[in-house]
């Protein structure tokens, strides 16, 4: 039997920023598998960000102990591996397993011997700081088959003796997988591997004779065209609805805990201004003909008209201490701004953008937005905004009252830009004209703070040159 010590349990690791769970999102491994040390096992979301988590141990794949969408808290069993059992020549002389691999648990024995590939990609803050070089792997060739064909190098390949009768022969997992997606019966195949194995080829033959396409590769397989399925048109009261049940759970839930506890506690309140964004978008165009290289669109603009709005006026960069009943004013502008991914609307934050240049807030900008669509946002990056800018404009919404990112105490918002008719010295003429919506904590200060700010960020929106003379 497997010795018991010898199996080691890898538990969810503690991902930093005070998470206590995670969500199962997809295992990378199954099973049987033989994995490395560090190699990337699975994927998870907190309520951060998606994060891709490398396993400690090297052996065989034993157990996963949970499923895909199951939440676990810091501390749980994740994964459990065991050994890879060697077999030597001088070993298994007649051809069977010896007695200590027969005892294993059978998911436990098979294991992956094609398209074998590790990341070696190890988590922040978590890992052992080494790679092993190469996986170990079982050697199930015989001394007797070696008998059999003593110079390999010099004979033709002996045909293989006909499974007929007796069951398949299959070691990898990919090989059933592949059998079972494509209807192939594995009894009916002619093995080519040693010992009358079946590979992955074997079934890539019978796959692609089954077309009528001879030796051809698995992925040049072109399936028959489907068969057009007429639907009936729509009814009159509209298509059919299901009613089901969606857990409030990982970033939709943390987003529902910080809105509904930004609702209740800060008494907020919301003033907005149509402005003239003509002046804006050509400095835009222009900016974007002469420095290309540099990538300065619409948002960098309006990041760097909110930084030098703060400035002006410090008390909307700001949050409240309830423990201690005090206004906390900070030294720094951390510029949060909304993102909208696959896995639902995030809030990336700029850190020390008063520090930054236009161009420099732009290349951040574009950084982080990358990561936040492709769901490697690390966790320390949505944490610790004090101003949040959000471009709902992308919905093709003219205006909001947007909710405050809790504990923060101000959050601009930003409608669509559109031609509208606008009065210009005494003329009626066609301008790309937008909203602008400030939504503020009342705690922090009165509506002139709040006027104050949102007028200077319009000014400067109509007519940017209002920047070279403030910042």
């Amino acid at each position: 039997m497997t010795d018991i010590a010898s199996r080691q349990v890898f538990r969810l690791p503690d991902l930093g920023e005070g998470l206590t769970e995670a969500e199962i999102v997809e295992w990378k491994v199954a099973v049987g598998d033989t994995v490395e040390i560090d190699q990337i096992v699975v994927e998870v979301e907190t309520a951060k960000a998606a994060v891709e988590v490398p396993v400690p141990y090297a052996g065989i794949v034993l157990r996963l102990h949970a499923g895909a969408d199951t939440v676990l808290s810091v501390g749980e069993p994740l994964i459990e591996v065991g050994p890879v059992i060697e077999v030597g020549p001088a070993d298994n002389v007649d051809g069977t397993a010896p007695a200590a691999e027969r005892d294993v648990d059978p998911d436990a024995a098979r294991y992956r011997e094609e398209e074998q590939a590790g990341s070696g990609n190890v988590l922040i803050g978590y890992g052992t700081g080494h790679t092993s070089g190469t996986r170990r792997r079982r050697r199930g060739v015989s001394r007797t088959a070696n008998r059999e064909a003593p110079d390999s190098a010099s004979q033709p390949a002996a045909e293989p003796e006909s499974t007929a009768g007796h069951a398949p022969r299959v070691i990898s997992p990919l090989v059933r997988r592949t059998a079972r997606e494509h209807g192939v019966d594995l009894a009916t195949l002619r093995p080519t591997g040693p010992c009358g194995v079946i590979l992955r080829r074997d079934v890539e033959r019978a796959i692609a004779a089954s077309v009528g396409v001879s030796e051809a590769p698995l992925d040049s397989v072109v399936p028959p065209a489907p068969v057009p399925v007429l639907t009936p048109p729509p009814s009159v009261t509209g298509t059919a609805l299901t009613a089901e049940r969606i857990p409030l759970r990982g970033l939709r839930r943390v987003v529902a805990d910080k809105l509904t506890r930004s609702r209740t506690e800060i008494p907020d309140a919301t003033t907005w201004v149509d402005v003239d964004a003509t002046g804006l978008l050509a400095i835009k165009d222009a900016l974007r003909q002469t420095r290309p290289d540099l990538g300065i669109g619409l948002l960098a603009l309006l990041a760097r008209i909110c930084v030098a709005g703060l400035r002006r006026f410090p008390e909307l960069n700001s949050s409240v201490d309830t423990t201690h009943a005090e206004i906390v004013r900070h030294g720094h502008i951390n510029l949060g701004f909304a993102a909208q991914t696959d896995r639902g609307l995030v809030v990336p934050v700029v850190r020390e953008a008063h520090l930054m240049t236009t161009a420099q807030l732009a290349a951040e900008l574009t950084r982080l937005t990358g990561l936040a669509r492709s769901g490697r946002l690390p966790p320390a990056a949505l944490t610790s905004g004090t101003f949040t800018l959000n471009n709902y404009g992308v919905f093709g919404v003219d205006g909001s009252t947007p909710i405050i990112n809790h504990p923060e105490a101000a959050l601009l918002g930003i409608g669509r830009i559109i031609d509208r008719p606008w009065v210009s010295d005494g003329l009626v003429v066609p301008r790309k004209v937008t909203q602008l919506s400030l939504t503020f904590d009342h705690r922090v200060c009165d509506g002139g703070a709040a006027g104050g700010f949102l007028r200077y960020v319009a000014d400067c929106v109509e007519n940017p040159a209002i920047l070279l003379v403030h910042v």
